[in-house]
């Protein structure tokens, strides 16, 4: 009697009861564990584990067993994460099964309550997402929740007006001794896990979230009512602990197979283009992809190019990215006062392509100058390319000095881009007497529209406050060495090479130039937003800076005139890159909505993409199987048994012809069809053969299991196990 008061009790304050191994709490001398266990929004068999792995759902399927089928019960929707690899392979094709009939996960009689009570945090293998009340996360000395009269420790203070609602304490919901993870167990817990408690199928706390939960209410004070205390006897112990899952509402139905959506309103009327296409990505976007994994997989014949080895350091397959120099060329470069040039090359160690700056001629005498370099290994940003290694070698003929930075393939200079029209300059080049001088060019008629110079000021200034934060100068903020890949993205290259090429050893403090290195940088920074408003490079000679201003003044606002004043004006003080950001103003939130608009257009050509490797797969399964002309001796093979479903299946999806005879091309049909088999819904199909003489009606499901049994067998069979 004492011990039913006992666990009344524990229903209520959600303590664990552990009974006796010996104590019988359940008819004829058995414990609850193999008795019927009711969930909320679940009637039915008690669940097990024998064919949990039939009814696994992929992480990216939206539907749920059952549901949008009217004959079928609404049950609540339980997400569990799949073991299987995330690399695409025929072997490990991340189906999602329809469980249906003697799969189904909820009312067979073999299913399993490890997912359903994978929340309790009774298991020491837990490896999952961290729990703010683990003891890892406490300070030591601090006691954990014995008791909620304890207050809680905010992280922020309370707001002045609190919402009623939103007001309501999390920690307030729970019962005395539980944690504040979700669907939290007992604290009081043995120290030891049974060998017969729940495998560590945990509900997931990343965001892998159910299509349910967004439409349900998230608290129980919303549902209407208290948690729900639940059990679970494990072992001869019984645990009670509350069920936060919440209840998906009436009348919730979600598709049974994959479905493509429409394209996003906000990005449907976002784009200019009206005939955008609703399957694939747009032409634009493939285009610019296709070009960039051609020139990353481009190589060079060496029997026409001798003078390029094929192998410097551990680096191969060097391809030039720009004209070869000479071998007699005595002309420096007007940046780096040496003769350089420029590779693609791919190191042995990642398999990974790299961009080679080769500095021909330099012979390396200390390596002092590599504590620069380590500094630069750790500049991380969007628009700087990424300094990996600095490396000597003999491998061109010559000592070499080699600069491997990442490489982003299709990308050109701002200078070939904007500055290789020698027409531009006629602006300013001296007339000859008699001749009249043209009339000054115009935004959108010779000159750049100020909405793309404010673009690029915004990515340069951002690299340069990163670079000078971390102590160090740019020193090529040069036309030549600013890449841009795309329509506006811009790039600081061949950073670190003048650290290297210059570096003093006499000098015992070698980052005390740093600070006048800075100040270049922001005069370089204005000479190349003077050159792109004036679009031409001869704006910024000296002899021209009056007519350029003047050219400035006529066509932009007076803050992009006073930006470039404030960076090629000489002050008193050390300027900063922080201090053009009052002139830039709002104009970075204009940048920043761009940005973000420019990827919503992305995720969406993404989400266009998203299923085509598994519909590949798919595809790619069914023609091993299809029309094989001899299997294990066997010619007849791929016309019996199911191999025969599976070939009218094909002639289905794309033999069908219209009335008049007419081949009928339907894409979104085979999407649909194959999505269905994937799934194994239970539509059914009308498979009529080729002499039209019988008609075979199937559903979905059983052409699952012909293929995978099917696929199985010839799996078999290429690994010698048949």
């Amino acid at each position: 009697m004492l011990l039913v008061e006992i666990r009344q009790l524990a229903r209520v304050v959600g303590h664990p009861v552990y009974p006796k191994k010996s104590e019988s709490l359940g008819p004829a001398g058995t414990a609850l564990e193999g008795q019927l266990l009711t969930i909320p929004g679940m009637e039915g068999a008690p669940l097990s584990d024998a064919n949990l792995t039939n009814s696994y759902f992929s992480s990216s399927f939206i539907g749920v067993n059952g549901f949008g089928s009217p004959a079928e019960p609404k049950y609540s929707m339980m997400q569990r994460m799949t073991t299987s690899s995330s690399s695409p392979s025929l072997l490990n094709d991340g189906a999602k099964t329809f469980s249906h009939g003697a799969h189904d996960p909820v009312n067979s009689p073999t299913s399993s309550l490890f997912s359903d009570f994978g929340a309790l945090s009774i298991s020491q293998r837990r490896k999952q997402a961290p729990n703010p009340a683990a003891s890892e996360f406490i300070p030591k000395g601090a006691p954990r929740m014995a008791s909620m009269s304890q207050p809680a420790v905010q992280a922020f203070p309370p707001p002045l007006f609190p919402h009623p609602v939103m007001s309501t304490s999390t920690a307030a919901a729970l019962a005395p001794g539980m944690s504040l993870s979700a669907g939290s167990s007992p604290l009081h817990s043995p120290k030891i896990t049974p060998h017969t408690s729940p495998a560590p199928r945990r509900r997931s706390h990343t965001p892998n979230p159910n299509p349910a939960n967004y439409m349900v209410p998230t608290s129980a004070a919303d549902q209407g009512g208290a948690p729900i205390i639940q059990k679970e006897t494990v072992g001869g112990t019984t645990y009670f602990y509350t069920d936060n899952t919440p209840a998906p509402m009436a009348g919730m139905v979600f598709p049974t197979y994959h479905i493509y959506p429409p394209t996003a309103p906000h990005v449907a009327y976002m784009q200019p283009k009206a005939n955008a296409p609703s399957f694939f990505m747009a032409d634009e976007l493939r285009q610019e992809l296709i070009n960039r994994h051609l020139i990353t997989m481009a190589q060079i014949d060496h029997s026409e190019n001798p003078d390029v080895p094929s192998e410097v350091d551990s680096y191969h397959s060097l391809f030039p990215l720009e004209p070869l120099p000479p071998p007699n060329r005595l002309q420096k470069t007007s940046n780096f006062s040496y003769i350089t040039s420029c590779y693609k090359a791919v190191n042995s160690k990642d398999d990974l392509p790299y961009c080679l700056r080769r500095i021909h001629g330099f012979r390396l005498v200390n390596t002092k100058c590599m504590m620069l370099v380590d500094m630069w290994k750790k500049i991380q940003h969007s628009n700087a390319v990424t300094l990996r290694e600095v490396f000597t070698t003999k491998a061109f003929g010559d000592h070499s000095l080699v600069f491997s930075y990442d490489f982003h393939a299709g990308a050109e200079t701002m200078f070939s881009r904007h500055f290789n029209d020698p027409t531009a300059d006629s602006f300013f080049t001296k007339r000859k007497w008699g001749q009249h001088e043209p009339p000054p060019p115009r935004q959108h008629a010779g000159l750049l529209p100020e909405s793309l110079i404010w673009a690029y000021i915004v990515q340069l200034s951002s690299a340069l406050r990163t670079i000078h934060t971390a102590g160090l100068a740019c020193r090529v903020m040069d036309p030549s060495k600013i890449l841009i890949t795309g329509k506006t993205r811009l790039r600081v290259n061949c950073v670190g090479v003048f650290d290297v090429l210059t570096f003093d050893n006499s000098q015992t403090n070698h980052l005390a130039l740093m600070p006048q290195y800075q100040q270049a940088d922001l005069i370089s920074l204005g000479k190349v937003v003077l050159a792109l408003a004036c679009n031409s490079l001869a704006g910024i000679q000296r002899e021209n800076l009056q007519k350029a201003m003047e050219l400035v003044s006529i066509n932009y606002s007076s803050d992009l005139k006073n930006l470039i004043l404030y960076l090629l004006t000489d002050q008193s003080r050390l300027r900063s890159v922080n201090d053009i950001m009052p002139m830039i103003g709002a104009r970075f939130y204009t940048q920043l909505d761009a940005s973000q608009m420019r990827n919503d257009v992305i995720e969406e050509d993404l989400a266009k993409e998203v299923q085509n490797g598994r519909l590949f797969r798919l595809l790619a399964k069914l023609g091993t199987i299809n029309e094989r002309p001899e299997f294990q001796k066997d010619p007849t093979w791929s016309e019996t048994g199911d191999r025969y479903l599976l070939k009218l299946f094909r002639d289905h999806l794309f033999h069908q012809v219209t009335e008049a005879g007419t081949p009928w091309i339907d894409l979104s049909h085979i999407v649909a069809c194959l999505n269905k088999l994937d799934a194994g819904v239970p539509e059914k199909i009308s498979l009529v053969s080729r002499d039209e003489k019988s008609v075979l009606v199937v559903t979905y499901s059983d052409l699952k299991r012909c293929f995978e049994s099917t696929f199985q067998e010839l799996l078999a069979a290429a690994n010698g196990s048949l």
